[in-house]
């Protein structure tokens, strides 16, 4: 983390309500904000010199969870009624993360962001996990429009890179940017003509000039458009896997933006940071699927536009609020609706388990409260169960799955096809190829390559073990669209054993992954270009799962997977 960067304040709501106060009544809750209330035509009227601006990020589906979208509209409405103005954006990935997105390709949460009158939003890159078909149907299903400054077609910006909305009479400038790293991190495939060139792009050179040059000129364009103020709607993280397109790197090389509204990295960091001109810049990250709300209010002073306070709402409770507290409104219904018409399917229960099976750390949680992700940086019992099942399904050695690739946590007790849909939503199908035990090496090697950062490329494996030891350096060497080209220097990774027995680097080995993997270049793996393929396309991932359990273990997840740190496969060394 930068020096100069300071943790501003957060407001957190614990238990039912601290930083919003809640007034119950027979089937309806209102929100009671932290602002005081107009008692009078003058007090509404000195309400009209200020105005919100909402937003949320990385909702992933989890279109009920933490305030909930219902949540959400009665926060906006509480606003609205008090004469404040709002605007409403999203920073990216709402279509792709669980069973309600997966069986409707994104049209569901749509429908519900529709009704919520969202003001614009960015593509994350996760919104391009149902190919570009899919993509551009829900952008046309969308009554809200997109943007984006680096996001292209053939060199050509493929929407509009900023909009400019009005509050209170002035104008304020909304620029997008999706991070680069889209093209490992989304399907590579989805951004290639049938010849396999990028046809799509996201302004993606290695030294990050590119991303900074078309983030400058559309802030610029905002400026000469009459904007006062400037918001980067941004899609772009901390993980120094984003390096050099972070929203750190970022604000580092421009000036003229105001305020950085980011996603990616399912963070809540609240932070102030020095442009290139040396002025302050406010970013804001609200999380993952609504467990916070993120607002900055705007205030006009002597008719001069500002931004008063840039923070969030958080929601650290595991029940949501529409439950919790029987919001209803016509966002209730929405939701209702859309999990109704998936229900017949998606709770039909398939297995059960013993025991909880995890992608979090069991026993950490961040300064807010909410959970850690784990399976992107190490071992977890829910990984081994999902690398068994594509070994045992495919009668390969030796099985990979990538930490990106596992989406939620099943919980004690029955396992429903939903919750299958929700572990592995993006329906990748498993194939074998034949590797050498250097191939199988330097994978590993690139999986751990961001330790003790989370990496959606950390391998979760069966049929073999390893050791990782942090204090090394990374030895890969990877080109400018990240993808991996070598290893130089001493190894992290040691110690590979494959079926209890020291791994031959000139052995052959048989390995199943999914083609996002094998194939395509997901997450940056390129090490299995030209490896004889044994078995193509053997069955979709959560059906292989659901054969693992029901078929090999019974219908039961037992005592095997009873640890939520798995069975040692992996040791990570500090």
């Amino acid at each position: 983390m930068r020096t100069d960067r300071i943790v501003l304040k957060r407001t957190v709501i614990m238990a039912v309500l601290t930083a919003m106060m809640l007034t119950l009544s027979s089937c309806n809750v209102n929100f009671t904000l932290n602002r005081q209330e107009p008692q009078n035509v003058q007090d509404m009227q000195d309400t009209q010199d200020e105005a919100y601006i909402l937003f949320t990020s990385d909702v992933h589906c989890g279109i009920d969870e933490g305030f909930g979208y219902a949540g959400l509209k009665q926060i906006r409405d509480t606003l609205e009624a008090r004469g404040y103005e709002t605007i409403l954006v999203d920073d990216g990935d709402f279509i792709q993360g669980e069973t309600v997105g997966t069986l409707t390709r994104g049209e569901a949460v749509i429908d519900i962001m529709n009704d919520l009158h969202y003001d614009v939003v960015i593509p994350g890159n996760h919104e391009f996990d149902y190919g570009m078909d899919g993509f551009f149907n829900v952008v046309k299903r969308s009554d809200f429009p997109y943007i984006s400054c680096n996001f292209t077609h053939n060199g050509e910006l493929v929407f509009e890179p900023y909009i400019i909305k009005e509050l209170m009479g002035h104008r304020i400038g909304f620029v997008g940017v999706t991070t680069p790293t889209t093209l490992t991190e989304s399907d590579p495939t989805h951004f290639q003509d049938e010849d396999g060139n990028n046809v799509y792009g996201f302004m993606q050179d290695e030294s990050g000039q590119m991303l900074y040059d078309a983030i400058q000129k559309a802030a610029d364009s905002a400026r000469s458009d009459g904007a006062e103020l400037v918001y980067l709607i941004a899609h772009l993280g901390n993980e120094s896997l984003c390096s050099p397109w972070t929203y750190a790197d970022v604000v580092a090389n421009t000036t003229g933006i105001d305020v950085v509204l980011d996603g990616h990295s399912h963070d809540t960091e609240q932070v102030v940071m020095k442009n290139k001109d040396g002025k302050d810049v406010t970013r804001s990250a609200v999380g993952t699927k609504l467990n916070c709300i993120g607002y900055s209010i705007i205030k006009v002073d002597d008719d001069k536009l500002e931004v008063d306070d840039t923070d969030i709402w958080s929601w650290p409770n595991k029940e949501g609020a529409p439950e919790l507290l029987d919001i209803q409104n016509i966002i209730r219904k929405d939701v209702d609706e859309a999990q109704n018409r998936l229900a017949k399917q998606t709770q039909q229960v398939v297995a059960a388990t013993d025991y909880d099976l995890t992608t979090y750390y069991p026993d950490m949680t961040d300064e807010e409260g909410n959970k850690i992700r784990m399976v992107r940086r190490a071992e977890t019992n829910l990984g081994d169960l999902c690398a068994d099942a594509y070994r045992d399904q495919t009668g390969a050695d030796i099985a990979f799955v990538n930490g990106g690739g596992i989406r939620a946590d099943i919980e004690k007790g029955d396992i429903t096809f939903g919750d299958i849909i929700d572990v592995q939503p993006f329906e990748n199908r498993l194939s074998v190829i034949e590797v050498t035990g250097q191939q199988i090496a330097d994978a590993l090697e690139w999986g751990s390559r961001m330790l003790p950062d989370e990496d959606g490329g950390f391998l979760q494996v069966s049929g073999i073990t390893y050791d990782i030891d942090t204090s090394v350096p990374t030895p890969c060497i990877e080109d400018e669209e990240e993808l991996f080209v070598e290893i130089s220097g001493k190894r992290r990774v040691s110690n590979i054993k494959a079926d209890g027995k020291p791994l031959d680097m000139n052995g052959k080995y048989t390995l199943a992954s999914h083609e996002f993997m094998l194939f395509d270049h997901g997450d940056g793996f390129t090490m299995f270009d030209g490896a004889p393929v044994l078995k193509s396309q053997v069955k979709v991932d959560d059906q292989a799962l659901i054969d693992y359990i029901v078929q090999t273990l019974g219908g039961n997840v037992g005592s095997d997977y009873s640890d939520p740190y798995g069975q040692g496969r992996i040791t990570i060394k500090e």
